[in-house]
């Protein structure tokens, strides 16, 4: 009997969004719908920029999304992180437990330092543009690990934002490693562009000989096969995984196992903010998998709830908004 549906390691970082316009992000010098890596002063500059408009903050990172996502479907989640003993650190921490999230950080005191955060900037088009500051998360390493209950896991899953972490990246692959040797299934996300620009050996390494799941979007793929043939792109990301998520905004998304190819129409909607969409969409459907809904179904459902995240502002949904979804999907 699995403890947990999901079992997650990723970057733990407070959202901190902002809506700009394409001017501003241009004046600021962020590269737009990609995440860049910034340091202490960077951050001080950035802030400066956005001083004065409306701020929204939630708990976010990738892993941390997809596991709450599947938290709110219903799903029994653990998440395995680092923050520091600081404002931020408690609000990530409370917020993980307000969703009904297991974690590591309830049984080890952080250390001083500053939690991860990440300024978002939408811009009117509703591409997100992350700036993000590691903080204390760039010490994550495996002693955020809890072996016994990956063992008892049902899926293991890696944020791809690790490859940028040496410490992240190997507590990552030594998680995995455990997850193989108790037949526990293993899924990843690319996460973005610019780890497979600047890190595509890490990514390497947390696929290692094949994985269960892999999740991209379609310009991570294209970027990974150095192609926009969409056949080739199947035929090399099949290869990684016995099952693959594609995912394409608006043209819905693809699951491919070996030969078997299902294309699930996108759900209609005003899109408003894309942050979190990518990680709602694995959440959903690592929750549809888990609870006995074929991958053609649980794509649906994970294209319902990424739809309802793209069309409000925020990375998240609330609970009551999940399970309002998962209702509806079930009425079909």
């Amino acid at each position: 009997m699995s403890h947990y549906h999901l079992y997650a390691i990723g970057n733990a970082l407070v959202d901190t969004e902002y809506e700009v316009s394409d001017a501003l992000l241009q004046t600021m010098g962020v590269s737009k719908r990609h995440m860049t890596l910034i340091d202490t002063p960077q951050r001080a500059e950035l802030l400066h920029h956005v001083q004065g408009l409306h701020a929204r903050r939630t708990g976010g990172g990738s892993a941390g999304n997809t596991v709450v996502a599947l938290a709110q479907l219903g799903g029994k989640a653990f998440y395995s992180c680092r923050v520091a003993d600081d404002e931020l650190g408690a609000y990530y921490s409370q917020d993980l437990q307000a969703n009904g999230v297991a974690t590591n950080l309830n049984h080890t005191r952080p250390q001083p330092g500053q939690t991860g955060s990440c300024m978002v900037l939408v811009t009117p088009d509703a591409e997100r543009s992350m700036c993000t500051f590691l903080g204390a998360t760039s010490q994550l390493d495996a002693s955020a690990l809890h072996p016994h209950d990956i063992a008892k896991s049902r899926i293991y899953y890696m944020e791809g934002y690790l490859a940028a972490s040496p410490t992240g990246l190997q507590a990552a692959v030594q998680g995995r490693q455990i997850a193989m040797t108790h037949q526990v299934q293993t899924a990843l996300t690319l996460s973005d562009v610019s780890m497979i620009n600047f890190c595509r050996a890490g990514l390497e390494a947390m696929i290692g000989e094949g994985l269960d799941y892999l999740f991209a979007n379609e310009e991570e793929a294209q970027t990974w096969c150095g192609t926009t043939d969409l056949e080739a792109i199947i035929g090399q990301l099949s290869q990684l995984a016995r099952t693959l998520c594609l995912t394409r905004g608006p043209k819905g998304s693809i699951v491919v196992q070996g030969a078997q190819r299902s294309d699930i129409p996108a759900v209609p909607t005003q899109a408003v903010d894309t942050n979190g969409a990518g990680d709602m969409f694995a959440g959903a459907f690592l929750f549809g998998i888990t609870h006995g809904h074929s991958p053609e179904a649980s794509a649906a459902l994970a294209n319902r709830a990424a739809a309802a995240v793209v069309g409000q502002h925020g990375n998240r949904l609330s609970t009551a908004q999940a399970q309002a979804i998962y209702a509806d999907f079930q009425r079909l």
